[in-house]
């Protein structure tokens, strides 16, 4: 069978080079790329040196601040009542290494940086990239394109032959790792509950980190200026506290330039930072005691625990410090890239750090008592004032990571429709995930400031500060447990062992921390459960106001009523008509034409569609289908987004979507339509190769000129795109009208209401105006008998929407107010009524979020009861 198959392949190949078709004529669709592979096969990791270099330099300023500082606290934090015996220094030096390299390294860096979605990190990261592999959106707008081309991405993606995949598929079918990924995909997609737990834990952990944005900052800064009492002893608390609220404004005000500039700016200092404290550490590990090196041996933990019982338990808490800011590595990975952040990690971070902590405890060896001030007690004298300045600029600059982590994980959730809409802006031209978010930045400023001046120590803040980091890698285990056994469908043993060491080790962090809740622990939890509510409110209202126009979206023969009325007149240009809605024409439009009996000569039904992916290609990102009469030149649009793609301008998105648009006109009218009359719909082909491989009168004539058998008339199809129904018929399996699947042992229908066609096919003549090719697309056309009334008809129509264009466009928005039933119970009217209204009113409008001109605005308004 794989001969064949190869063989099969052999065909393809001698049909193309008969028909003269240059390679670069193969179609590439990067939503379905995405869509299908794996976390760790990212852009990221193919990238020059040079460039992975620059980013490396970048990592050091913008994401090791927060972990390169804590050898400033840590063991200050940790034996907060004194060293009782000099071996629980060995102890706890050992139990910060082995955290260290547990957590940070082998947990973040080289296992959870693999499960990035197209070199994006964090936890909503995580949760897309499980969405990618089962359908756990609670939003119901999955359309069948967003899976359709999966099997041609098996193809593309695998190195080894797609022939000999499709030989081991039912080998692979049967295997233990692939049965058990599929019950977990029909758990995740079944249970309501279960979807609703991994959704909420998703935005507790974004609400845990956006809550760490606030705290690090101001724990950074206020206990670097705090060194100031050390030579400067008649500053008061208040001026401490003031000095520090002028640096944070200072902080939040240079994030506009982006974290290109900012990670350009800081990396020299934090490098300098790096190397003074690992020379330190050096030093008194020569100078003091060298062996405290045996702390690598794992027995000195056991030993510490067995001497201080409950106490040791308590000081975890301190200890949890040295792998602070370890999430930010993750969540930044869009900022950078995985080569970038393990080159940096391994040969700057890592030896630095550890032989700081090594250096102290050879010091406290000696000198147990110094242990309140260890930092600055053990660094040489003529060092101190060096050392002094570069820990206030290391300790500003360690806010940074999370200032950024929280930028890209509010973009994440706001993509998904889980954050109400803020403006967000792309710094950096070259790398595009570098953000800067004006209204976050300034509520994560004023909320810093805010918490120093109420608090005015680094003790409370630093108990609540390891609250937030516990909670966020305990989610992350449980994300990471569900993306080995779905999508990368690791070994179970492997998985237990991950689930069991992970989850055991940080629930003990844990239990240490909460002991000290009502110390400052209520903190993050407080300014969390604000957050989750506030996300909680909007998706849930998101989803609410969805379904409810998806059960009353206009059905045809309703909008052929309304379209065929005497008294609706005809406005020159064309008229862009946004809707949430993808499945169909949303009940806002029938409540226009009662009000205003009109329509424009053009109208195009917008929808503005985030998919669970980093990127769709602009090749890929419309698709359309003509709403029936086509008389009225009436189209559905859905413009397609990944959660990093930035909107465009107006003016830009309208240009790309009317070229988009034309190519559509032209294919459907070269390739037509086939019309199931009993079920009165229409399918459209997805791409060329549908309507050629067809049966219809211009494929059959095609066929008949080349002479070309069925099994030649399937690779010819090939050859002209690799669409998903070319990939099915290469399977034997055979394309109707409309595409079929199987699901339960049922065929499912999917028509154009459901499926709707990509906006460029493939044009021969758009891509090869001349030359050999050309000619050849020539004679297709001349083999299709294509009249040249209709080559006419389809360039009138098109000349038409361009002048339609030029007469101007006007933008149709729905103001729909959204309010809770009469008779529905008091939580959900201070839900719907208040809540939701007081966030809809406060955060950026979608005029706004779109750049529309108000010029050009329509605003439509209906209210909806849910």
């Amino acid at each position: 069978m794989a001969e064949q198959q190869c063989g099969g392949d052999d065909e393809v190949l001698e049909v193309e080079c008969a028909l003269d078709m240059p390679a670069a004529v193969q179609r590439q669709d990067s939503l379905y790329r995405d869509a299908s592979r794996a976390g760790g096969g990212s852009h990221h990791g193919q990238e020059r040196w040079g460039k992975t270099l620059r980013l490396a330099f970048q990592c050091v300023g913008v994401l090791y601040g927060d972990i390169g500082t804590s050898p400033l606290y840590v063991y200050s934090s940790t034996f907060t009542a004194g060293v009782r015996h000099t071996d629980d220094l060995l102890g706890v030096l050992s139990l910060i290494i082995y955290s260290f390299i547990l957590f940070t390294m082998v947990k973040y860096v080289y296992i959870a940086l693999r499960a990035n979605d197209d070199g994006d990190g964090g936890t909503f990261a995580l949760y897309s990239l499980i969405s990618r592999h089962a359908k756990v959106s609670l939003v119901p707008n999955q359309q069948a394109e967003d899976e359709l081309h999966i099997l041609e991405q098996m193809e593309q993606d695998d190195p080894k032959s797609f022939s000999r995949r499709r030989g081991l598929a039912t080998l692979q079918l049967g295997s233990p790792a692939a049965q058990r990924a599929q019950r977990v995909k029909e758990l995740l997609e079944t249970s309501r509950p279960v979807r609703i737990s991994l959704f909420l834990l998703t935005i507790l952990a974004t609400a845990m980190v956006i809550s760490d944005a606030c705290l690090t900052p101001a724990i950074s800064v206020l206990s670097a200026v705090g060194g100031l009492k050390e030579k400067a002893p008649h500053l008061t608390t208040d001026q401490i506290v003031w000095i520090t609220v002028a640096i944070l404004v200072a902080l939040f005000a240079v994030q506009r330039f982006g974290t290109d500039k900012v990670g350009y700016f800081f990396a020299p200092v934090v490098i300098l930072w790096l190397l003074l404290i690992g020379g330190v550490g050096v030093y008194n590990l020569v100078k003091h005691d060298i062996g405290v090196l045996r702390a690598f041996n794992p027995k000195y933990i056991a030993d510490y625990f067995r001497r201080n019982k409950k106490d040791a338990w308590v000081s975890l808490g301190g200890i949890l410090l040295c792998f602070t800011g370890t999430e930010a590595l993750f969540a930044d990975l869009g900022y950078f890239s995985i080569r970038s952040i393990q080159l940096s990690f391994g040969f700057g971070l890592v030896p630095s750090v550890l032989l700081a902590y090594a250096g102290q405890a050879a010091f406290l060896r000696k000198y147990p008592e110094e242990v309140a001030n260890t930092f600055y007690r053990s660094t040489p004298t003529a060092l101190f004032w060096p050392t002094f300045v570069l820990a206030i600029a290391a300790s500003i600059i360690g806010s940074q990571a999370m200032i950024s982590c929280a930028f890209a994980t509010i973009s994440h959730s706001q993509a998904l429709g889980c954050f109400p809409r803020v403006k967000i802006l792309h710094t950096s031209k070259q790398y595009q995930g570098q953000l800067y978010i004006p209204e976050v930045n300034f509520l994560l400023g004023f909320a810093a400031c805010v918490v120093t001046v109420a608090f005015k120590t680094t003790v409370v803040i630093g108990e609540a500060h390891g609250i937030c980091v516990v909670l966020v890698m305990l989610i992350t285990t449980l994300l990471l447990t569900v993306v080995m056994l779905l999508v990368w469908k690791v070994n179970a043993w492997w998985v237990a062992l991950f689930f069991t060491v992970f989850m055991a080790s940080e629930s003990v962090y844990l239990s240490s921390v909460l002991y000290k809740f009502l110390h400052g622990g209520y903190i993050p939890v407080a300014m969390s459960a604000v957050l989750v509510a506030v996300m909680v409110v909007w998706h849930y209202v998101h989803v609410k106001r969805y379904k409810y126009e998806l059960e009353r979206t206009v059905t045809p023969d309703k909008v052929r009523e309304l379209l065929d009325g005497r008294e609706l007149r005809k406005v020159p240009g064309v008229g862009l008509f946004y809707t949430d809605l993808v499945q169909g024409i949303p009940p806002v439009f029938p409540h226009l034409i009662e009000k205003i009996p009109s329509i424009h000569a053009v109208l195009l039904f917008v929808s503005v569609k985030h998919l669970p992916v980093p990127h769709v290609d602009m090749s890929e990102r419309f698709l359309f289908r003509q709403v029936e009469p086509k008389e009225h030149k009436l189209y559905r649009c859905v413009a397609r987004y990944g959660y990093r793609d930035p909107l465009e301008e107006a003016k830009d998105f309208v240009a790309n979507l009317v070229e988009r648009l034309q190519y559509y006109i032209r294919d459907v009218n070269l390739y037509g339509v086939d019309v199931d009359a009993k079920a009165g719909k229409v399918s459209y082909p997805s791409s060329r190769c549908d309507s050629m491989a067809r049966s219809s009168t211009r494929a059959a004539t095609m066929m008949q000129m080349y002479s070309a058998s069925y099994k030649e008339s399937l690779a010819l199809g090939r050859a002209r795109s690799s669409s998903a129904t070319g990939r099915m018929m290469q399977l034997g399996m055979n394309p109707s009208a409309s595409y079929t699947e199987r699901q339960d042992g049922r065929g499912r229908s999917i028509y154009a209401e459901e499926m709707m066609t990509p906006a460029e096919s493939f044009s021969e003549l758009a891509y090869y105006p001349s030359g050999r090719y050309a000619a050849s697309s020539q004679q297709l056309f001349q083999a299709a008998k294509m009249s040249l009334e209709e080559m006419a008809k389809i360039e009138e129509e098109q000349r038409y929407i361009e002048r339609e264009m030029e007469k101007g466009v006007v933008y149709i928005m729905g103001e729909n107010e959204v309010v809770v039933r009469p008779h529905s119970s008091l939580l959900k009217k201070v839900i719907v009524n208040y809540v939701y209204a007081f966030l809809r009113k406060n955060c950026r409008q979608g005029h706004k979020v779109l750049s529309i001109p108000r010029s050009h605005l329509l605003k439509v308004g209906m209210s909806y009861e849910i």
